[in-house]
């Protein structure tokens, strides 16, 4: 989700940073909740708060609570976390701005593989291509992996970007790591007024740290062994290494 999350907030949405709940703003839902430490850090990157707040992740009193919550965190739009349910305020979002006539504003809804099991994203997804909600981009992080371990032997989802297109949606799969891709997919979609857009992203859990892409316990990892704080030190020293150059 990071480079998706770098693509948005650095190029693509329209928002002010200082102004929240712009009124002309586009919209972010996080579906899968669960990766909001990912949001925050666009946000803090972005000027919705402090960096400092980063430090107080999961804290009692924090403003950054593990699951995204819109009563909380400045730049948050949608409180989420119960799987499923941002695919539907999603949906609403994009049908009130089309009532409005507010054509030149975009609804970004980022869902996961593994919970697209929820059979109420595909009761979402009916809609969104039944109106069609182009102004609604819907981005699968297929991931491939879920809380309890791979997706395909939890709940075979089979080809993604084919039941998308089923469903009426206008649909691009892309390399999830690459950011220029991901950006031009982007571009397709706005530019595609007739149809519902969709975008799989074709990504590993963990992706760019070798360590966590291998480790089977990667969907929440407890920070309680040598191994995993040698592997998290050792990639946040090669990230700095990159930032530098």
């Amino acid at each position: 989700m990071v480079e998706l999350l770098a693509v948005l907030y650095g190029k693509q949405m329209n928002y002010r940073s200082d102004e929240p709940h712009w009124e002309k703003r586009d919209y972010l839902v996080l579906s899968k909740g669960h990766s909001g430490p990912g949001v925050y850090s666009a946000l803090a990157n972005s000027g919705f708060f402090p960096k400092s707040w980063l430090e107080t992740l999961n804290e009692g009193g924090t403003n950054l609570p593990s699951h995204l919550d819109r009563n909380k965190t400045p730049g948050v739009d949608a409180t989420t976390g119960s799987l499923g349910q941002g695919t539907s305020i999603a949906t609403g979002i994009a049908a009130g701005l089309v009532r409005k006539g507010a054509n030149d504003q975009y609804v970004y809804l980022i869902t996961g593989d593994g919970e697209l099991n929820e059979g109420q994203c595909w009761e979402a997804f009916q809609y969104i291509a039944h109106a069609p909600l182009s102004n609604c981009i819907v981005f699968i992080d297929e991931n491939k992996g879920q809380n309890d371990g791979k997706s395909e032997s939890i709940i075979r989802h089979f080809d993604l970007a084919e039941k998308m297109r089923a469903f009426g949606f206008y649909t691009q799969k892309v390399d999830g790591q690459n950011i220029e891709m991901i950006d031009a997919a982007i571009e397709i979609a706005k530019n595609q007024k007739t149809q519902a857009n969709c975008i799989v992203l074709d990504t590993i859990k963990g992706q760019g740290v070798p360590f966590f892409e291998n480790y089977a316990g990667v969907h929440s990892v407890k920070f309680n062994s040598q191994e995993i704080i040698e592997a998290t030190e050792s990639a946040i020293r090669e990230l700095e290494e990159q930032v530098k150059d």
